[in-house]
Parts: structure tokens; C-alpha cells; sequence
């Protein structure tokens, strides 16, 4: 393996190279920001339909993409060491996730797919038909510390556990940094078979491939990633979103003969609908405000009760989006949603006026003679059905619904009414009486089911699902996170992973 790692070694340090050059070369009107470019590392079996997408891109919109080809293990390596660069392009989808993890990629989008296949040249003259046969013949491999496909051959051999990967391994002639090398290996003749992608095939003449288990089950994910280090990132993703849309980029992939994933249609400034309880409007504002600049998106918000918003689904609006006020508004439109995520729990609290005059110290003061209070409309709110379903599971309802003055489909509208003097006190979230805490005292509701969860779901029908998908990282991001709790919210993620700063 010492000549494979003296590949990675030159590869890096070409890569690195030219970083320093492409930063040193200045592009089309180098003084004009427009014209400043985007720096795109890429794996080299994605060449072909990167390539094409790129130069129809820059033609439509003046904005040149430079690319740098290599393995997408040595891309990587170079990426933690420069520190540089706008986009990555991985031919594995494990490579997105190590990036992930080392906090160099921001947001990525799937491409398309590709297999595992073994290099034979036209006819298969040699007559290989399976893995066994490779120890038959000269074979050539991808070096799996710097190309995708070979880290993805060690190991689909490793996971069979019979020592495949390392016979192999000892048995190759050659191995080279790209899965590009070792095709040109085959279609010289150097070497007899070689193990590449199903669609790097067609890109040359003389091979054919052959489909063989285990290889044939291990499809693997193309993607394309916004690095954090982007001094420009709304223009890195507007490249993304292009290279990832079905009417665009993708169809590039096809033309090249890869299997591309179901991408979001494409839009200059693509537009979601998002329907939301007006209790949650209190902590995703910020991060939608973020989200929506970072993007060059719109995110449309329609803040209601959840009653209302149910009945406007069912008369048939379709949202992107529902974040809905508490999970029990979500069943009669889930068949309309990938599965909800739960983002968020909040506890219905009393709000009452300041000094507390009417000295309530507990829900059952509520049903104090005289009193005037207000509450959430059980029709048009869940804060009203679960406050109803609360009242009537301790026997309280009759009592205390006889002193309510005000039903309202939203909490804030009940604070206001607080704030004008006309109730003595209100059942509300505690985000919406964290603003007015000081001026009106918290009465905490002592009862296992006084609250509500939040659930976010996308919609299964939107045009824009990878792009709400991501807004949903956002949502469940760490920054996020910090807004839902100083506005009174519990946090619920359930394995949450930073999305969109």
C-alpha cells in the first residue's frame, strides 16, 4: 500500500495547490462582485453531468464554477487542510456524513445514485463473472483512503467476513487515487478488470461492466455539499439547488445515465407554505428570517389556531409544511405528511393580573363566583381542546367555563384582553405569559396533562421537499434550540444535528 499512499500524498498536495491558485486567479471581472467564482470540489466518477450542469449554469447566470476533480477521500483530506472553498461533491454519502461531522459542510442535497460494478473490456475476453474470478486476472483498484469507490469495495468484501477484501487487496496490481485511473487501467489493457461505477462504464468505449453480488446491493448516494467555509453562501446554494432540481441539473445526470433522486422543482426564489400554530410563531421567527436569507427563499407563514388550520386543509390547501400546536391536530391531515418530527413541549400555565387580586393560586380558583376569564376556543385551538379535555379529566369544567368571558382561536389574542383589563385571568401557554411575566404573575397547572407537544411534518405533495427538509434542520438546530427556550418552550429533538446557522 506505500504506493497508494504516496497517491494520497501527491494528490493532496496538487489539490491544495491549486486551492492556492484558484484563490490567487482572478475570475471574469474580477472587481465586480457577480463575477466572483464558486469553487467546487468534486469526485471524479461524477465528472461528466457536474461538468455539463456547471457550464449551462455559468451560461445562464455569468457565474463561473471552478471545479477540482479527484478522489472524494482525498477531496476531503484537502478540505480539512485548506480550510477553502464554496461546494463539495461526494461520490459517497458517508464522506457528507464525516464532513458533517467535522463541521465542514453546512447543507447538503442528493443527487443521484450509482453501483458497484467490475471493469472488463468489450466482450469480456478474460470471462469474468464473479468476485472469485478477480483472482484469476490482473485487477487494478481505487486506493480506498483516497476514492469512494474504492472505500466502498473494502467494505462490501469486509462485510462478508470470509478475508475477501484482504486477498484482494495483496493480490491487485495496481491501485490509483480515482475510479477515472483505474477504468483507464482496463480500457488500455494495463490491467485486466477493475471494480468502478455502473455509470463511469459508459464513458468509455472499450469497457463493458459486469454486475456481480455483493457489489450489484451496494448503491451509494451522490451529494453535493455547502461548505461552512463559503464566504458566499447564498450563491453556493443557489448553484446546489440548481445542480439538485429536477428540471435542471438532474437532467444531466440522466443524460449521462445516472439514477437521479427526486429533486425539488426549480425556482429563481423558491417559495414555501408553511402552516403553523400561533404558539410557535414566538420562537422560529428568527431562525425562519435566517433561513430565508441564507436560502434566497420565501417562506410564506400562516399563523393560526390549529382548528382553523385543519379546516383549511381539509377544504383542500396544501401546505409545505404544518407545524402544528400539539400533536393531537396532526392525525386527520397526517395522510397528507411524511411522518411528524416533534420539536417542542409547552406547558399550559394561568396568567392573571398583576398584584394577583383575585388571589388564584390554583386551576380550581378558576371556578371562583364573578370571576372573568378567558380561554382558547376548543374548536378552533388546541390550547381550547386541551384545556376542555383538562377541565372536564378533574371535574371542573361546568364550574369554570361558566366564568369565561373570551374564547379565542389564539393565546396572544387572550393576552391582549388580559392587557386592556377585561379578564382577571387566562389559560395560556407558558410562551405566550414568558413576555408579560412581569406584568402578570405565572400561576404554574399542577396536572399531568396540562401541555401541548409540537410536531413538525413536510408535506408529501410539495414541490419544494428537499428545501422545506432543510428548513426543518434549521428548526432543529442548536441556534434554534436556544430561541425555543427563552421563549418558554421545552426542547423534544430527539437526536437533533445542527442545520442552517
Amino acid at each position: 500500500m506505500n504506493q497508494a499512499r504516496n497517491w494520497v500524498f501527491l494528490s493532496i498536495l496538487a489539490a491544495a495547490l491549486l486551492v492556492l491558485l484558484l484563490r490567487m486567479k482572478p475570475g471574469p471581472n474580477h472587481e465586480s462582485a457577480s463575477a466572483r467564482p464558486l469553487i467546487l470540489f468534486c469526485a471524479a466518477g461524477v465528472k461528466p453531468p457536474v461538468e455539463e450542469a456547471a457550464k449551462i449554469y455559468e451560461k445562464a447566470y455569468g457565474i463561473p464554477v471552478q471545479i477540482q476533480y479527484g478522489g472524494s477521500g482525498t477531496l476531503l483530506s484537502n478540505l480539512r487542510i485548506s480550510g477553502v472553498g464554496d461546494l463539495f461533491i461526494a461520490a459517497d454519502d458517508s464522506y457528507m456524513r464525516i464532513a458533517e461531522t467535522n463541521d465542514l459542510i453546512a447543507e447538503t442535497i442528493t443527487l443521484a445514485r450509482m453501483t458497484p460494478v467490475i471493469a472488463v473490456a468489450k466482450g469480456n475476453p478474460k470471462n469474468v463473472r464473479t468476485l472469485g474470478d478477480l483472482f484469476l486476472v490482473n485487477v487494478a483498484l481505487a486506493n480506498p483512503d483516497a476514492a469512494a469507490i474504492g472505500k466502498v469495495t473494502r467494505e462490501i468484501l469486509r462485510s462478508t467476513g470470509e478475508g475477501q477484501w484482504e486477498k484482494l487487496e495483496k493480490h491487485a496490481r495496481v491501485f490509483k487515487p480515482t475510479v477515472n485511473d483505474v477504468a483507464n487501467d482496463v480500457s488500455l489493457g494495463t490491467v485486466d478488470a477493475a471494480i468502478v461505477w455502473d455509470v463511469t462504464i459508459p464513458q468509455y468505449e472499450r469497457l463493458e461492466g459486469v454486475h456481480v453480488e455483493p457489489l450489484s446491493t451496494a448503491s451509494q448516494t451522490i451529494s453535493i455539499g455547502v461548505l461552512m467555509s463559503t464566504k458566499q453562501p447564498a450563491r453556493a446554494l443557489h448553484f446546489a439547488r440548481y445542480i439538485g432540481a429536477r428540471d435542471r441539473g438532474l437532467e444531466s445526470f440522466i443524460r449521462h445515465g445516472y439514477k437521479p433522486t427526486e429533486g425539488d422543482a426549480w425556482a429563481e426564489r423558491p417559495e414555501v407554505v408553511l402552516f403553523s400554530g400561533g404558539i410557535n410563531r414566538l420562537a422560529i421567527e428568527e431562525t425562519i428570517r435566517q433561513f430565508e436569507e441564507r436560502e434566497g427563499a420565501r417562506i410564506t407563514r400562516v399563523y393560526n389556531g390549529c382548528g382553523i388550520l385543519v379546516a383549511q386543509m381539509k377544504t383542500g390547501q396544501k401546505p409545505d409544511a404544518y407545524f402544528a400546536c400539539d400533536i393531537s391536530f396532526m392525525p386527520e391531515v397526517q395522510d397528507h405528511f411524511e411522518p411528524a418530527v416533534t420539536i417542542a413541549r409547552n406547558d399550559l400555565v394561568i396568567i392573571v393580573q398583576k398584584g394577583n387580586p383575585k388571589s388564584i393560586l390554583q386551576l380550581s380558583d378558576l371556578a371562583a363566583p364573578g370571576l372573568k376569564l378567558g380561554v382558547g376556543n376548543e374548536g378552533q385551538s388546541a390550547l381550547g381542546a386541551l384545556t376542555t379535555r383538562l377541565l372536564k379529566s378533574i371535574g371542573l369544567h361546568e364550574k369554570v367555563m361558566s366564568n369565561v368571558r373570551v374564547q379565542t382561536p389564539t393565546a396572544d389574542l387572550l393576552v391582549n384582553q388580559m392587557r386592556t383589563g377585561a379578564l382577571d385571568a387566562a389559560i395560556v401557554y407558558q410562551a405566550n405569559a414568558q413576555p408579560v411575566k412581569d406584568l402578570m404573575p405565572i400561576i404554574p397547572i399542577h396536572e399531568p396533562t396540562a401541555f401541548a407537544t409540537q410536531p413538525f411534518a413536510i408535506g408529501k405533495h410539495s414541490s419544494q421537499r428537499l428545501l422545506t427538509g432543510r428548513l426543518l434542520n434549521a428548526i432543529r438546530s442548536d441556534a434554534s434550540r436556544t430561541r425555543f427556550e427563552s421563549a418558554g418552550f421545552q426542547w423534544k429533538v430527539a437526536g437533533a444535528k445542527p442545520g442552517a446557522p
